[in-house]
């Protein structure tokens, strides 16, 4: 019995000197199944355990859907600013005070509104550390627009407001990594987009994610052709032998240990994929339909290339099943643990990296005067 209670108090130290992650939560379109997700990913206390979740939004719209969803037992502390988190609680930043017509599966500006509203909210916090991750519920990028926004999704806003050169989506469920070269832009567009150089920095970001975000020593990266069957030596398409290939040799050139192209169509389905860490595709669903096909429930959307850590989940919106609360919370839970872990991978790598013989101003200069004397 005594050896129990030492064994409880060590265990209780333990979690209280650890670090507890700040995850702020986007609410996504108000009318979307963002918020019912969320309720339902955090509704269980147990999260608490490595996470401070933080919630931008109006405790009001959770309100509603925690009565929606019947979750009596869902507490949650509301607060005006990141100052006043609780650290043990589901916390609701109020970024809005009026009161918002919730009316789930309805696609309308007021989804756009508030969601962009959020966004900027968490965002200004994120950038000044007042919350560690950011994980965004779905919004509908058409709604956003009629709000204001010039992007054309989450990334894009992302890359900019953090000043990332290389900013790069990649879609993850347990080691399946998929990257995109070129994102969210018309399929005819796609073939203009290829250049070299842009195709050499995505394999170049690809690599250092991978690396930092994920842990992994010296990652090996197949690369997709365009065409069908990789253009089969020119046959079907000269991008690949003009652009693709080019790119991969000058990676490698680089020492990154890039492969391929490979034809998209059987990759996903062969051994072929166990031997990589990573797939980097030419657009978005060459790469994003199979892995939808195989990860939708637990798959997680990761911006690699950011000084800051970003995630969400794998779906959208959702208008057709909002409110008849039949979504399903597990790719927002994927997202808030993949935060956390990338996180914690950065920092590890950070201190592995570091300098560990770095020398002080003022040890450099008494170095510097012995010399001269």
């Amino acid at each position: 019995m005594e050896k129990e209670t030492k064994d409880k108090e060590v265990k209780d130290k333990e979690q209280s000197n650890k670090t507890l992650i700040k995850v702020g939560i986007t609410l996504g379109d108000i009318n979307g199944v963002g918020p019912e997700i969320i309720v339902k990913a955090l509704h269980d206390n147990r999260i608490l355990t490595d996470i401070i979740p933080v919630v931008y939004g109006s405790n009001k719209v959770i309100s509603h859907y925690k009565k929606q969803l019947n979750l009596n037992e869902f507490s949650y502390a509301t607060c005006k600013s990141a100052a006043e988190i609780n650290s043990k609680k589901v916390n609701i930043i109020n970024v809005w005070q009026e009161e918002v017509q919730v009316e789930p599966g309805i696609s309308n500006a007021d989804g756009g509104k508030y969601a962009l509203l959020s966004l900027e909210a968490a965002t200004k916090d994120l950038a000044e550390g007042k919350i560690d991750v950011l994980v965004t519920a779905p919004f509908s990028k058409e709604n956003v627009a009629k709000a204001g926004f010039n992007f054309p999704g989450h990334t894009e806003y992302l890359a900019e407001m953090s000043g990332a050169k290389e900013a790069l989506m990649v879609l993850v469920s347990g080691n399946l990594r998929v990257a995109l070269v070129t994102t969210h832009i018309p399929i005819k567009e796609i073939s203009s987009k290829l250049q070299k150089d842009l195709i050499v920095a995505k394999i170049e970001a690809f690599e250092q994610s991978l690396k930092k975000d994920f842990g992994l020593i010296r990652p090996r990266i197949a690369v997709f052709g365009l065409n069908p069957h990789a253009g089969e030596n020119g046959k079907i398409g000269e991008e690949e032998q003009q652009t693709i290939i080019p790119a991969i040799q000058a990676a490698k050139q680089k020492g990154v240990l890039a492969f391929g192209p490979y034809p998209a169509d059987g990759f996903f389905g062969s051994p072929l994929r166990q031997q990589f860490d990573g797939v980097l595709a030419m657009y978005h669903d060459q790469g994003l339909a199979a892995f939808k096909a195989l990860c939708f429930d637990d798959g997680v959307n990761f911006t690699a290339g950011l000084p800051i850590v970003r995630t969400s989940p794998d779906h959208g919106t959702a208008f057709d099943i909002a409110g008849k609360m039949l979504a399903d919370e597990q790719s927002l839970r994927s997202a808030i643990f993949l935060a956390v872990d990338i996180y914690r991978k950065r920092k590890v790598f950070k201190e592995m990296h570091a300098n560990p013989l770095a020398i002080s101003k003022d040890e450099k200069g008494k170095k510097e005067q012995e010399r001269a004397d």
